[in-house]
């Protein structure tokens, strides 16, 4: 029997190495943090103690916390549900248009994709800026003047939103060219015999596509719930998780409480608990899309 050579192996472990330390590092780091009394005494003197699971009570027993909690999980909700339809019908929009007008979508969403995330979201501010908006100005053009000087990010549902559109805007080039490079792999003779036998688009949908790229749809939804729960300098750069709260999701709680309360052990509880919390809603699809 012919003896495996040990070259591949040694030529990946250097960059499987550094993957590694730079990836489980820091999140081990948090989750040592999280169980000690790790504040700014300590970050200067060192010599932090242990406390178990102080910290954790501490953020479970608070009615604040399941507050961020509630309104992260709506939060990613609402953006994955958008991203994935958006996209969906961007990348089926795309199978049908001409080489040219394919080509100049395709390369627009490139360059959308590839929008520094800080400059979009400066962009963005722009566009709803109560005064000199462009979306002001053109919703008063429509005739609703109610919208004249109307300040976006005073009110938090209105930071909300535009806070949804900026993640969808940025979002959805990835996961569309991503489902649309899904589709050209589907066999075209599949869509000929369900047309002659009379498939209606919904049923040619349904029964083809959705079946076909079922993988391809799980592991783009579950990267943008990642994505999306994660999500934090559009936040902090826009609203930095205000008016009064109202955009504060985990990874922005996290970053408020070991920043201005300087609470570095509370702060990596959060962060755990967030990991937690993706790898319970995500280890279902997971483990389905490796059985498959």
């Amino acid at each position: 029997m012919r003896e495996r050579s040990p070259w591949p192996y040694l030529l990946v472990a250097p960059a499987v190495a550094g993957g590694a330390f730079l990836l489980l590092y820091p999140l081990l780091k948090a989750a040592v943090i999280s169980f000690q009394h790790f504040r700014m005494g300590e970050l200067i003197r060192g010599a932090a103690v242990f406390v178990g699971l102080e910290n954790y009570a501490e953020l479970l027993s608070g009615a604040e916390f399941r507050q961020v909690v509630l309104r992260t999980l709506v939060w990613t909700a609402i953006n994955v549900v958008l991203i994935m339809v958006l996209s969906t019908a961007l990348a089926l929009m795309l199978v049908r248009l001409r080489r040219a007008l394919r080509l100049a979508v395709m390369s627009a969403l490139a360059l959308a994709w590839a929008t520094p995330i800080i400059a979009a979201t400066t962009v963005f501010q722009w566009l709803f800026q109560s005064e000199l908006g462009v979306v002001n100005w053109l919703l008063v053009a429509l005739g609703l003047d109610s919208f004249r000087g109307y300040t976006w990010f005073a009110d938090g549902t209105a930071t909300f939103a535009v806070l949804v559109l900026l993640v969808v805007w940025q979002s959805v080039p990835f996961a569309a060219l991503t489902l649309y490079a899904g589709l050209t792999t589907i066999p075209a003779e599949l869509y000929e015999s369900a047309r002659i036998d009379g498939g209606t688009g919904r049923q040619v949908f349904t029964r083809i596509t959705v079946p076909m790229l079922r993988q391809l749809f799980a592991l783009v939804a579950s990267l943008e719930v990642i994505w999306t729960a994660k999500c934090f300098p559009q936040i902090w750069v826009l609203s930095q998780g205000g008016p009064d709260g109202a955009t504060t999701t985990l990874p922005v709680y996290a970053f408020k409480i070991a920043r201005v309360l300087h609470r570095y052990d509370l702060g990596s509880a959060v962060a755990m608990l967030t990991v937690v919390i993706l790898a319970v809603a995500l280890v279902g699809n997971l483990r389905r899309m490796v059985r498959q």
